[in-house]
């Protein structure tokens, strides 16, 4: 699956790709914006191996984004189990470099769009730490209403914080 618009293209991950994504991967600013399952430093090794659970089917719906033939991000649709399985979780990130250009705004709203349409979703929802305000608003400008605030549910870089979470349903 492919997802394009004008210089952003979302598509499935290659091996080729190992090398951008541990360049761009391997950013504090990255890591403590994401779960801490996500390694920091991040290597060749596990880009080579998150690169490689993808096309084994392992980890699915996670998309390279590319913007102007160069990889600069990824984002994934992830769906949930059981009773919430027309629900999904939207996970991102977008190199440091490539920062207030939009790209994870049209990302988001390509992978939504996908997600509703062709996954038949009803519901997506982001979980962001409560100092990621870039994070909440590239998420409000795709539609996404913030539903709580999660008081003091999570623990990054030695805090306890708040976590928002945001919500968008196919209507």
């Amino acid at each position: 699956m492919i997802l394009q618009e004008n210089d952003i293209t979302l598509r499935p991950y290659t091996l080729a790709d190992a090398t951008a994504l541990a360049k761009i991967a391997n950013t504090a600013k990255i890591a403590d914006n994401l779960r801490d399952l996500f390694p920091h430093p991040y290597t060749i090794d596990d880009a080579k191996a998150f690169i490689q659970k993808n096309i084994n089917g392992e980890i699915k719906g996670v998309f390279a984004i590319i913007y102007k033939d160069q990889l600069v991000g990824s984002i994934g649709i992830h769906l949930q189990p059981d009773v919430y399985r027309k629900t999904a979780e939207l996970g991102y990130f977008v190199a440091e470099k490539y920062w207030n250009k939009g790209i994870a705004s049209k990302s988001i709203e390509l992978i939504t769009k996908y997600g509703f349409e062709s996954l038949h979703l009803t519901r997506i929802f982001a979980g962001v730490f409560q100092y990621n305000k870039a994070s909440m608003r590239v998420l409000e400008k795709n539609g996404y209403i913030l539903e709580c605030i999660k008081r003091k549910a999570i623990y990054k870089k030695k805090q306890i914080l708040d976590e928002y979470y945001y919500a968008k349903v196919n209507e």
